[in-house]
């Protein structure tokens, strides 16, 4: 159980495959269309690993989506469901020295409010 006592996070044991063209969709416009093709490969081959969700936002410095946020809303509700999520997928950017959060974002916000200590499965290249 988490610190809080709150159900555990259920995680799917791999990515699930509509989120690799979404992740496509999201970098092509941050890398040129070579690039988002070897990272989202490199992605699917990748292992799982897993981060506190509070360093995987300190990583992104992107601002935290409330429940207000229809697919946050939606997040949250599978978690207090048990119904498992599928891992996040993350990008070093070691240029600009953050993580891009290529997919599951949404997750991430609903994971945070449901317990920012919490262990989030996913695929970092």
């Amino acid at each position: 159980m988490s610190k809080s006592n709150k159900k555990e996070i259920n995680w799917l044991p791999d990515v699930e495959e509509h989120d690799y063209p979404a992740a496509l969709s999201y970098l092509s416009i941050i890398y040129p269309p070579g690039k988002v093709t070897q990272i989202v490969n490199d992605l699917k081959v990748s292992d799982i690993v897993q981060f506190k969700a509070k360093d995987i936002f300190r990583a992104s410095k992107l601002s935290l989506l409330g429940v207000s946020n229809s697919h946050v809303h939606k997040d949250s509700k599978k978690i207090n469901k048990g119904i498992a999520l599928s891992p996040l997928l993350l990008v070093r950017d070691e240029i600009n020295g953050l993580v891009i959060i290529a997919d599951g974002y949404h997750r991430l916000c609903a994971i945070y409010e449901f317990d920012e200590d919490a262990m989030i499965y996913c695929k970092i290249v």
